[in-house]
């Protein structure tokens, strides 16, 4: 069989950005009086996640400094449920990775894995915060806003998802995930906002280039509200597959560090969580995901979302880590291992041969380099014919040949 020739595509998103991180901070700040809530000798929660937002550094240096300068003494918690392999050596370990250190922001961290046990919601469900956030004088909840991989709401992936799961450690992450995200999350952190001493929060919305386009600082009261539009935003910004429909669909890299579950569910058209409806669009018969990205290192949750996968990428999962992420959000569909090739070329050929009768020349096909950033891809010219809105795509090249290496990976220009 033969391969299909592609053409490589540009996407037109929105592009704007912030330029200057530290200043927009400040006058964020300013904005909410929030000198009038910090006084001196404080000390101050100030939490992290391990997903790789974009200039995170920059941004949590920024607050820090910001909180120094009021005369506090802030710190760093980790912030992330049960990521780092669920431990505390291994949470900082994650906040190494995204460049989150101690002597980059200046400050403290403070990891733990124990909890304290805030209440219960209407339901039953447990509400948990981290023992160190919950015990200082004040707790600064800094996140991005952006659609979540596991269920769609009013509230997804926010300051509320940091209270309620990335605060309530492992333990935490294990309670909401059995409660059911869509209507725990919002109880359980308006239950925490009670309890716990959450000065103020800091939101943050990406732009198509996985750039800073917005900061949002937010008294708790407000933070709700606020936040529901701010997910309106976000997901308005938040790139996609041009089409409705594919029959292949190869992902070249995937990996926490480009979505919580490896690959964007959104992106893909596949949640795969009990009781949740899929999305409607777009509808992929096969999915082949070529590698992980080292930034992962291991986690390879979100595998068992693609049909197809590589021995490369088989090998470097940690499944120690990638199941201390997997089992306590209950979804064990996105932990199990897809069909695994023997390269890419094979890989890619194995999901030609199982889309049905679908010819060479007919195959609607596109190839993406992750999932987070699909400004440019490759698509095949029946795939080029489904766009949706081709006045929102710029075509740069044509009839392009597949090829591959000496270890038969797959070779393409990106920018």
């Amino acid at each position: 069989m033969n391969f299909p020739k592609v053409c490589k595509i540009r996407q037109k998103f929105n592009t704007d950005k912030i330029e200057n991180i530290e200043e927009e901070i400040h006058r964020q700040f300013t904005e909410i009086r929030a000198q009038d809530m910090v006084k001196p000798g404080m000390r101050i929660a100030v939490t992290a996640g391990s997903r790789g937002i974009a200039n995170i550094q920059k941004i949590l240096r920024t607050v820090c400094e910001y909180l120094r300068s009021l005369g506090a003494h802030p710190f760093i918690v980790p912030s992330m449920g049960s990521h780092g392999g669920a431990t505390a050596v291994g949470q900082v370990k994650v906040l190494e990775k995204l460049g989150i250190t101690e002597e980059f922001i200046g400050v403290p961290i403070l990891s733990s894995m124990d909890v304290v046990e805030l209440g219960e919601t209407s339901k039953g469900v447990k509400v948990y915060m981290d023992k160190i956030a919950y015990n200082s004088d004040g707790i600064v909840v800094v996140n991005r806003v952006k659609p979540h991989t596991d269920f769609s709401g009013e509230i997804e992936s926010g300051l509320l998802k940091m209270i309620a799961v990335g605060l309530g450690k492992d333990k935490g992450c294990s309670a909401m995930h059995a409660g059911g995200l869509a209507d725990t999350i919002p109880e359980a952190a308006n239950l925490a906002l009670k309890k716990a001493p959450i000065l103020f929060g800091l939101a943050i919305l990406e732009n198509s280039k996985d750039e800073t386009y917005k900061l949002k600082a937010l008294l708790p009261v407000d933070f709700e509200r606020e936040e529901k539009l701010l997910l309106k935003e976000a997901k308005s910004l938040v790139p996609k597959l041009p089409v409705d429909g594919l029959d292949v669909l190869i992902v070249q890299n995937m990996g926490k560090i480009y979505s919580g579950t490896g690959m964007d569910t959104k992106v893909i058209g596949r949640i795969r969580v009990f009781g949740e409806r899929e999305p409607e669009v777009p509808k992929i018969n096969k999915i082949v995901v070529l590698d992980l990205d080292e930034k992962s290192y291991g986690n390879a949750l979100g595998i068992g979302l693609a049909d197809i996968t590589t021995r490369r990428l088989y090998e470097k999962i940690d499944f120690n880590v990638t199941y201390a992420n997997t089992i306590p959000t209950t979804y064990l569909e996105r932990g199990k291992i897809p069909v695994v090739i023997s390269d890419d070329r094979e890989a890619i050929l194995t999901a030609l041969k199982t889309i049905g009768n679908v010819s060479v020349e007919e195959v609607k096909l596109a190839i993406v380099k992750n999932t987070l950033h699909l400004d440019e891809l490759y698509m095949t010219k029946p795939a080029v014919n489904a766009i949706r809105d081709k006045s929102a795509v710029e075509i740069l090249e044509e009839d392009v040949e597949l090829t591959f290496d000496e270890e038969n990976c797959l070779k393409l220009s990106w920018a």
